[in-house]
């Protein structure tokens, strides 16, 4: 008379590595896309704030600061945000107001290459 072993077979084995396989094949491009997502999310917060302060400053001052440290260094912003699709905070793309006498930095605009996910360019934020 045969005993039977408690051990898994071969079949039982790659049957479940299927199906583990099918799973992560459904899981991972919903975990690189939520990915993508939030970073978009923090960079429009990011923009936000950092638009908020030069606004702020200039409602105080009555000019536009002449560098985005001038935001930090004036405690306007307790550091300068980075951007999260290029992981730096030295990619900002200033946007000088249209007279050069009220100062340095009207807008700022993302330096991150590429497309959102909705499709408009990072740089057009």
């Amino acid at each position: 008379m045969r005993t039977r072993s408690n051990a898994f077979t071969l079949i039982e084995l790659i049957v479940v590595l299927a199906i583990v396989a099918l799973l992560l094949t459904l899981a991972v491009p919903r975990y690189f896309s939520s990915i993508d997502r939030s970073k978009e999310a923090v960079l429009k917060e990011n923009l936000y704030q950092v638009r908020d302060a030069i606004n702020k400053y200039y409602a105080d001052k009555g000019k536009y600061p002449e560098s985005l440290e001038s935001l930090t260094s004036d405690k306007y912003l307790r550091k300068l945000p980075i951007d999260p699709v290029t992981e730096s905070a030295t990619t900002w793309v200033i946007v000088p107001p249209e007279d050069a006498q009220k100062g340095g930095v009207y807008d700022i605009k993302s330096g991150a290459k590429g497309k959102a996910v909705d499709g408009t360019a990072f740089t057009e934020w």
